[in-house]
């Protein structure tokens, strides 16, 4: 039973999840053809971010393992995927949705332990939402000619896959679910820093009995993506990451055939107005921001708040910090796990360095980090100018920024002084001042009165540097077909 301090915040006893849950192996190959084989370029550590301690030692791939794993790719394409009606696609889909299901605690724990996210988000949002994509996209695998994308749309060939580190299973699933829906095969390359729940969903395929070669895992590094991409033999390119990769990218595929779609950074502005019902508001500010130790592209890093109420929303949003819980991702009382990577770590202590440099006023709430592991305590940051670094470049941490404004024309001008423009929030009791707001936006997607909220149906994609085409509902097969 929690017990009350004399500050009135709760102390919560210890309520860790159990690691047996989870078989780590101490090495894993790569996933190609079927089987698990031997890489080429020897290995590397996957790391604990809240503990530093050394999970599993992960085969590198290299250029002549990728070749491999399209030319397995190619064969299951030729002489078995692509022939196989849509109804008999859709029961190996159907049959990876369930085992998905079945292995939720499984999966849950180990996403948490390789990439240091709170057990209570990797629980209840990354692997049921996985499971779900897997179930959506089922659905639509018998149903392509009726998608209003062509009378006769046809798979691409291999799709080239590249995922990061912030959702491991839940980017594999939005991309893996309708690459096979539409007739594809695919070959992944998961985040250098979280490859094990990749590697686990590869031993999901072997349960569901998927023909061998339908879906490959490389893993490795920046040079294993790249060879990904550049390889000849891959017909779409899917990534998400950063924008800088992004460009490169681009670059790379221009001049050739291959379909590309990008779903790079962001920099989301979350409106909230003096008719807002606040305490709400404050809540989806702090899943904007906090959500995944704000490892997540759309987060509401950005916050715009009219002049009047301006000081009444940072002072409860101040008291409700104070009750965020920062410590060990396994424990279910935790809300903000651990930073990813000490790499991550450095770039969010730079940034908020920078913002006090620059003259805007740093707050964190009082609490105790964890000796060990990568932990950085929720920040605000309030005098923040639309100059500040802090407003302009993505952190993809912990730390928010806040900022005014007096009119809604003003409120929409500043959410759209952005390079980035992939998401955004309103906060506001007037349903007519919200399609107003979303129609001037420039954002793929705009949350009313709520943040962070994803469906399988529905598509997430952004504008400007924050890349292009859309992922989810039938948006998202679209990137997948030859129309």
């Amino acid at each position: 039973m929690p017990n009350t301090t004399k500050t009135g915040i709760f102390e919560y006893a210890p309520a860790p999840e159990s690691r047996s849950v989870v078989d780590l192996k101490p090495s894993y190959g790569l996933f190609i053809g079927g089987e698990f084989v031997d890489g080429s370029a020897g290995s590397f550590k996957t790391v604990n971010p809240a503990t530093e301690e050394v999970l599993a030692e992960v085969a590198m791939g290299d250029e002549a393992d990728v070749d491999r794993a399209v030319a397995a790719a190619r064969k299951a394409y030729d002489e078995v995927w692509s022939r196989l009606p849509g109804t008999e696609r859709a029961k190996y889909i159907f049959r990876i949705a369930r085992i998905i299901q079945e292995r939720a605690r499984e999966l849950a724990v180990l996403e948490s332990l390789d990439n240091g996210k709170p057990i209570r988000e990797s629980r209840d949002v990354d692997i049921p939402l996985a499971a779900a994509h897997f179930f959506y996209y089922a659905g639509w695998a018998d149903k392509l000619p009726h998608a209003n994308l062509g009378p006769d749309p046809r798979p691409l060939g291999v799709a080239g896959q590249v995922i990061p580190w912030n959702f491991p299973l839940l980017m594999l699933a939005w991309k893996v679910a309708p690459a096979l829906a539409c007739g594809n095969t695919v070959v992944l390359k998961p985040a250098e820093t979280t490859p094990l729940s990749a590697l686990l969903f590869a031993e999901i395929c072997q349960q569901a009995d998927l023909p061998p070669g339908v879906v490959n895992i490389v893993t490795g590094a920046g040079a294993t993506g790249a060879a990904v991409v550049a390889h000849p033999g891959v017909g779409k390119v899917a990534f998400t990451g950063s924008t800088e990769v992004g460009r490169l990218i681009a670059k790379q595929v221009a001049g050739t055939a291959k379909k590309v779609t990008l779903e790079l950074g962001g920099k989301a502005a979350n409106l909230v107005f003096a008719d807002a019902p606040l305490e709400q508001a404050v809540e989806g500010i702090v899943d904007g921001i906090f959500f995944n130790q704000g490892h997540v592209c759309c987060a509401g890093s950005r916050l715009l708040v009219q002049e009047s109420v301006a000081e009444e929303v940072v002072e409860r949003l101040r008291e409700r910090m104070k009750t965020l819980r920062v410590g060990d991702p396994l424990d279910k009382n935790t809300d903000i796990g651990a930073i990813n990577s000490a790499e991550q770590l450095a770039r969010i202590r730079t940034l908020s360095e920078a913002g006090e440099a620059e003259g805007a006023e740093r707050w964190s709430p009082p609490c105790e980090l964890p000796e060990r592991g990568f932990f950085f305590a929720p920040t605000i940051f309030t005098g923040v100018s639309q100059a500040h670094r802090i407003a302009r470049e993505e952190i993809f941490g912990p730390v928010l920024s806040v900022l005014t404004f007096r009119t809604p024309a003003e409120a929409v001008e500043k959410a759209n002084n952005t390079a980035y423009g992939l998401s955004a929030g309103v906060w506001t009791d007037k349903g007519s001042r919200i399609l107003w707001l979303a129609q001037r936006m420039r954002a793929g997607v705009v949350w009313a009165n709520t943040f962070n909220r994803f469906d399988p149906a529905s598509p997430f994609g952004g504008y400007k540097e924050s890349g292009y085409g859309r992922e989810g509902g039938r948006h998202g097969l679209e990137a997948y077909l030859d129309v």
